[in-house]
């Protein structure tokens, strides 16, 4: 186009003036070379789109250029300082203003990103895996948010405890019913614990037991408890107990046998001594001293034919008192 133009002209001017001529030639080369670098842009911001023409080599110089300006934290796309492309959009998004809780710090922050995320991301904020972001790092970046950042950390600890010994409680008839004798001391056992700690901006929310090892097993505590009972009876005074028995009880006098007893005594009734009376000496040893519920102290010195097993027969002075006694269930209790 612009050969034919110059052709145009040298015809025109062929038979006119040369000077002429190249002042026309000089400024159609300039007008053609000032089209040349022309370009026009579109421009969207704060919700508008402004239509831009401009000699300018960059976006940032365009913009300079049509006063619109464009802070240090607004974000434009393309870059500012990327070449200008004739027909293009540049996009400009303003920066708002963001508030950021971390590491103990409030941040006042401009940023003109598109979510949480890539706001932390520009503003040099690392994240671990563990940390928790409020709100949620793919929530949309709003003038005036407070984004709130949580450092969690797991820290594994060893902890020593006691383990409590327990207690064993053995009856002892040697000794007084109530009275109790340790016979082995109880001592703790030692337990370690690996305890996994939960900390969320260094304070522990929580915790959890990862192993647990015995490193001292507990000694058991023996104690030994009296079971000899300490019996009152009507006539006045205790005993103590060995042992007692629930027993059947007849009843015999010298008449209806002999009056020597199978340990070589006499039979006799004592209100207040020992009476006589008969056993089975594997149930009760001969000799042994008795108190007989209902009858009184006794001693085992006699056996009889019909006395087998849990029976005792007591003696008594005459035939009257053996039928009142009749055959009854006693107590009766081995003397200690």
């Amino acid at each position: 186009m612009v050969e034919k133009s110059i052709k145009y002209l040298k015809n025109y001017f062929s038979k006119g003036s040369k000077v002429t001529l190249f002042i026309v030639m000089a400024i159609l080369v300039l007008s053609i070379s000032v089209f040349a670098f022309v370009k026009s842009i579109t421009v969207a911001v704060d919700g508008k789109e402004y239509k831009v023409i401009t000699f300018k080599s960059t976006y940032r110089a365009a913009l300079m250029s049509s006063n619109i300006i464009v802070g240090p934290k607004d974000k434009a796309t393309p870059s500012l300082d990327s070449k200008v492309v004739n027909g293009s959009v540049i996009n400009i998004r303003r920066s708002m203003n963001v508030k950021v809780k971390v590491d103990g710090k409030l941040l006042d922050i401009n940023s003109a990103e598109d979510n949480v995320e890539k706001m932390l991301e520009a503003e040099g904020i690392g994240l671990k895996d563990l940390d928790k972001v409020y709100p949620a790092k793919d929530s949309i970046l709003k003038n005036g948010i407070m984004v709130e950042v949580v450092r969690v950390e797991y820290k594994d600890v060893k902890e020593t405890n006691a383990i409590d010994f327990s207690t064993v409680v053995k009856n002892d008839n040697s000794m007084q019913h109530g009275v109790t004798k340790v016979l082995q001391s109880g001592q703790q056992g030692q337990k370690e614990s690996v305890i996994r700690l939960i900390l969320e901006n260094g304070k522990e929310i929580s915790r959890q037991l990862i192993s647990e090892t015995v490193k001292t097993q507990p000694v058991q505590k023996i104690v030994a408890v009296g079971t000899v009972s300490t019996v009152s009876y009507s006539r006045g005074g205790d005993f103590s107990a060995a042992k007692s028995l629930r027993m059947k009880a007849t009843a015999y006098t010298a008449s209806e046998g002999s009056s020597t007893t199978a340990s070589g005594t006499s039979v006799r009734r004592s209100a207040s001594g020992y009476s006589t009376i008969a056993v089975d000496p594997r149930v009760i040893p001969l000799g042994t001293k008795l108190y007989v519920e209902g009858y009184g102290y006794a001693i085992a010195e006699d056996t009889g034919g019909a006395i087998k097993g849990n029976i005792i027969d007591l003696y008594f002075s005459s035939s009257s008192e053996c039928n009142n006694w009749g055959v009854r269930y006693v107590n009766v209790y081995v003397i200690k």
